[in-house]
């Protein structure tokens, strides 16, 4: 039967040099979908409790989903393993092309476990698979890498994964750079990538992916395109991106500044469209097959930066790497982007660090490097803290290569109180002090706190979910609000969507979407309840690993601070308002007072727990 999955993983053993490929079990594609499922299933049936990140047997895994490949609009692929920052369950996603290049090399996924003696680069061609010497690349930077490997392979056409020198020197918070300003940023999968001495990841397929129902898939193809073009929300991405959210952040009372400290900045303007409009685009761009094209083409036109190539400067790393450091020239934040990206640096988690080594320094728990102020504004003391991070350099750039729950811990003292991370994750950019079921998803999410795993401040700046009257402020009737989009988000994961993809296609399209490509019944409800199981089984992964109900928290600075700024000035989220979340979220999930879930909701969701 012709089908969108291949129903092979590719399996490879760097410290044995061992390659082979396996099937796919039949329950991971009918209890898990693809995606975030496979990896999480993967994950918890095969790395024992208390391995480390950097352990061999820690796998890597580059995972697609049943629509991959396909004229589904808005595809993605995503990277699954266990978190050198959080000792948790990592899913890390990305766009581009190179998660359709595994599936057009026949592989429904790649699974890296194992280290290898000396640097290398994996090269998969179809169904020729080599592991190759990288040492002349190791130490260059993910674009430099990039091309030189295409070099060697004589074909600029080849899809590379690969990371700079921050991955190499395992800063905590390396990414994998999927192509050209396309990351797996979060979490410290590029760390886990240079733990291996594994380069790069360089694919090349000529097979095309078939559909079950071609007929079926192209009207379901054709709504799915339909529904994006009468979204006003793809269409405001469309036109601006995230930039857009810059202003809307900073009306509300969101945005970072100064560490946290304040949710508004004056200067907001200058970081949002209208700044990088000025300064910035030349033209829109997309990921493969999408019609969003919420992406830019650019480059710094004036200024002391002219000349960088620049992609838009996304809302996260517009408030972290601008207003959270109290710097408003957009081109200087493009330029400490752009370095992120070559040296492989989550640039969200490199803001929100530096950040807090300004307060710090401005504390007096840590000294400013020599020659540098170390200071609130300061472009040349952000760019200083990037080269040393990436490099891992004595002193500053060893401490906060660790992530800021390390380094606040290595401080000590009043430094935890202005650490802004949850279970390990640094904080995105939006403060939670107005929207208190943001806080609820921050503290409950997989992979520490963040914004992706349910978004719940616009139903709550709305006032209403589902004809339920939501107080921003309140910590009432948060819990179902956040369940109910974290199991979207899981499910829909699976598939493995873009974010901005479901703003316009409908739960019951992508059902009719998977459903024509594989052949296999597919309803809304079955990708919900997958998102459900996903949910419990990650939990129990975590849990597993070390994590208890005390790590359900936010940072301190978000409760024990009130907002001095914005529409909910003297506002912060309470122990008390996190108890009342916390218990009722449990309860909803059918997990116990601690967090476990029950025996009865595994056996509900047909999770085996491990005896």
């Amino acid at each position: 039967m012709i089908e969108a999955y291949t129903h092979t993983l590719l399996m490879i053993d760097l410290s044995r040099g061992a390659i082979e490929t396996i099937p796919v079990p039949d329950e991971l594609t009918r209890d898990f979908i693809g995606g975030k499922g496979f990896g999480a299933k993967l994950l918890y049936d095969r790395l024992s409790p208390g391995t480390s990140p950097y352990d061999p047997d820690n796998p890597l895994m580059f995972m697609t989903g049943p629509l991959t490949g396909t004229m589904a609009p808005a595809m993605r692929g995503c990277v699954v393993t266990k978190s050198p920052l959080t000792n948790t369950f990592l899913d890390s996603y990305f766009g581009g092309s190179f998660s359709p290049e595994i599936k057009y090399a026949g592989y429904d996924g790649i699974i890296i476990t194992g280290k290898a003696d000396k640097p290398v680069y994996i090269w998969i061609d179809d169904d020729r698979v080599e592991i190759r010497d990288a040492g002349r690349i190791w130490g260059t930077d993910a674009l430099d890498s990039n091309e030189a490997i295409k070099k060697e392979l004589g074909d600029d056409t080849v899809k590379i994964a690969g990371i700079g020198q921050a991955g190499e020197n395992l800063v905590s918070y390396a990414l994998i750079c999927c192509e050209f300003n396309r990351q797996a940023g979060r979490g410290g999968a590029g760390a886990v990538m240079g733990s291996k001495n594994l380069k790069a990841v360089a694919v090349r397929g000529s097979n095309p992916v078939g559909v079950h129902d071609p007929k079926g898939f192209a009207e379901a193809c054709k709504k799915a395109f339909k529904e994006l073009e009468v979204s006003p929300d793809v269409e405001a991405l469309r036109e601006a991106g995230t930039a857009s959210a810059v202003e809307y952040a900073n009306e509300t009372g969101l945005l970072p500044h100064r560490n946290y400290r304040n949710g508004t900045f004056e200067k907001a303007s200058k970081l949002a469209d209208k700044g990088q409009r000025k300064h910035l685009w030349m033209g829109s761009n997309a990921c493969m097959g999408c019609p969003i094209r919420c992406s830019k083409i650019g480059a710094v036109r004036t200024g002391k930066y002219k000349g960088i190539v620049t992609d838009i400067v996304e809302y996260e790393s517009a408030g972290l790497m601008g207003a959270n450091l109290d710097i408003s020239d957009v081109r200087a934040v493009a330029h400490l982007v752009k370095l992120c990206d070559r040296y492989g640096m989550d640039s969200m988690s490199t803001g929100t660090v530096i950040g807090f080594a300004m307060e710090a320094c401005e504390k007096g728990l840590i000294p400013s490097p020599e020659g540098i102020e170390l200071t609130f504004g300061n472009v040349a003391a952000a760019e200083f803290i990037i080269h040393a991070v990436a490099g891992r350099e004595q002193g500053i750039g060893e401490l906060l290569a660790k992530g800021v729950k390390e380094a606040a811990e290595e401080i000590g003292g009043e430094a935890r109180d202005f650490a802004m991370h949850t279970k390990g994750l640094e904080s995105p950019a939006w403060g939670p002090r107005g929207v208190s079921g943001m806080g609820l998803a921050y503290m409950t999410t997989d992979r520490g706190g963040c914004h992706q795993r349910g978004f719940p401040l616009a139903y709550e700046l709305a006032g209403e979910w589902e004809d339920t009257p939501l107080d921003p402020l309140a910590p009432e009737n948060k819990a179902k609000l956040v369940i109910s989009l974290q199991n979207h988000s899981a499910g829909t994961d699976t598939l493995v969507k873009c974010d901005f993809g479901s703003f316009g296609i409908s739960t019951d399209t992508y059902a009719e979407l998977v459903s024509t490509a594989t052949g296999r019944k597919t309803t809304a409800r079955s990708i919900l309840e997958a998102g459900e199981r996903i949910w419990s089984l990650t939990r129990l992964f975590n849990i597993a690993q070390g994590l208890d109900t005390s790590q359900d928290t936010l940072p301190r600075r978000f409760i024990s601070e009130p907002l001095p700024d914005g529409p909910s000035k003297g506002h912060m989220i309470t122990e008390q308002d996190m108890a009342v979340m916390l218990q009722e979220y449990y309860k909803l999930r059918g997990w116990d007072a601690k967090g476990v879930p029950t025996a009865d909701t595994l056996s509900k969701l047909n999770i085996e727990p491990d005896s």
